[in-house]
């Protein structure tokens, strides 16, 4: 399989995956769950959309990795600024553990995706085999969130064995993104930076959303453009191109869980896009437009 063939289909699979995985951070039954343990409430809806809140999100998300301290939590979530994570997770610690934290994940995400796609799914039980498949082939090393995942094991009934298998496959790209990224030299808040003008998104936008003051940004931004990466607040030809390289190199990694699935791909997108279109239009995710095809 070429490089072109490969990427194709890594970014197929993470980005059919993506809202079934991560709807769990906007589910609003987690929300009510989390609230019961003494979390706050979303702070709010976004084009219809529940926000989460940031020190459930931080806890129940790193819960994987049992009562892991907030330097640890921001180590493996790579891209949020240490000086927000480590004081919020040590609050949110003090809230709940990691046992109720994943059970409370795990019952308000399995009860989002029943209401949103029905309690028995088309092909529910063959994507979550498929799923599980291509988790099992990638290799735990460098790999903190995926490997935690792994050590907590599926759900025990299909729709909850669905979406555990999507978000072991999910957060083992995200490990390989952060690998990626890391060897260029870049850091957390550059990375964001050039991530969002990327995507097309306005500068200060997503990368606010982790965390980073003005001055971080600021700061961030005026070593991009010493660096030639970008001109103003747009990227350059040289920021286009690390960033394009950032995304081949993490599709390279995924491939052991592309090679796993083989010519059984095809049915798992099939399977997975009506799932992705029902959680778009229940507002169980952001309706994100990711780049795919474009800078291949």
């Amino acid at each position: 399989m070429d490089q072109r063939e490969l990427s194709r289909r890594a970014r197929r699979l993470r980005d059919l995956t993506e809202p079934l995985a991560a709807s769990v951070y906007f589910a609003p039954e987690c929300h009510t769950n989390y609230e019961r343990l003494g979390f706050g409430p979303s702070p709010g809806a976004f084009n219809g959309v529940a926000g989460p809140n940031f020190e459930a999100y931080f806890v129940s998300r790193g819960a994987c990795l049992g009562r892991a301290p907030g330097e640890v939590v921001a180590a493996a979530f790579g891209v949020f600024n240490p000086a927000f994570v480590v004081p919020t997770v040590a609050t949110g610690w003090a809230k709940a553990g990691p046992e109720a934290l994943l059970q409370a994940r795990l019952d308000g995400q399995r009860a989002q995706l029943v209401r949103l796609l029905g309690a028995s799914p088309d092909g529910c039980e063959r994507a979550a085999a498929l799923y599980l498949r291509a988790a099992e082939a990638l290799p735990l090393s460098g790999r903190a969130l995926f490997s935690g995942l792994r050590s907590v094991g599926l759900a025990g009934d299909p729709v909850g064995d669905l979406w555990r298998a999507a978000d072991m496959v999910r957060e083992g790209r995200g490990d390989s993104h952060i690998a990626a990224w890391s060897a260029t030299g870049l850091g957390p808040v550059e990375v964001s930076v050039l991530t969002e003008l990327w995507w097309g998104l306005p500068h200060k936008s997503y990368s606010r959303t982790r965390g980073w003051s003005d001055e971080d940004l600021d700061a961030a931004a005026e070593r991009l453009r010493s660096a030639g990466h970008l001109a103003g607040a747009e990227l350059t030809d040289a920021g286009r191109e690390l960033r394009r390289r950032i995304e081949l190199d993490t599709d390279r990694q995924d491939r052991p869980m592309v090679e796993a699935l083989g010519d059984d791909a095809d049915e798992l997108f099939a399977i997975v896009e009506p799932y992705r279109d029902a959680i778009w239009a229940g507002n169980g995710y952001p309706a994100t437009a990711f780049q795919t095809a474009a800078d291949l």
